[in-house]
């Protein structure tokens, strides 16, 4: 059931990491699910099981703020969780490492893509950034 009161301030925070860590659309998202390259993430069903996580972040990019559910936001959650790990586990050949991008892009992440700006919480503290390879942040 979407949320029919007013928006806390977490959940316009998570709204806004959710959408600057899935940095592909829909359409693309849903490409890459469809095909082998997203191996055991990819749909079989043309239907595609919208239960999957996959699917459910595609779900979420369709959807305007006010209609987020619970379930919603803790996809949204564990995705910025997710890739936030991710990006900070990089390994040294980058996105040549085929496991660590396919892991990225299984959750709406192209590493390949020039990076957003970095989010910074309410504390003001980094909470999303790129590493260039060597260890630094940019």
């Amino acid at each position: 059931m979407a949320r029919r009161y007013r928006i806390d301030a977490d959940v316009d925070q998570l709204w806004e990491d959710f959408h600057a860590c899935v940095n592909v659309s829909s359409a693309q998202l849903r490409a890459w699910l469809m095909t082998e390259g997203s191996r055991e993430e990819a749909f079989t069903d043309p239907k595609m099981n919208l239960d999957s996580r996959g699917g459910a972040i595609m779900a979420i990019l369709g959807k305007r703020k006010v209609d987020l559910t619970d379930d919603d936001i803790a996809v949204m959650s564990e995705t910025v969780e997710d890739v936030q790990r991710l990006l900070e586990r990089r390994p040294p050949n980058g996105p040549s490492d085929d496991r660590w991008r396919r892991a990225l892009l299984d959750l709406g992440h192209d590493p390949l893509q020039e990076p957003k700006d970095s989010l910074r919480s309410e504390r003001g503290r980094e909470t999303l950034h790129h590493s260039d390879g060597g260890g630094r942040r940019t």
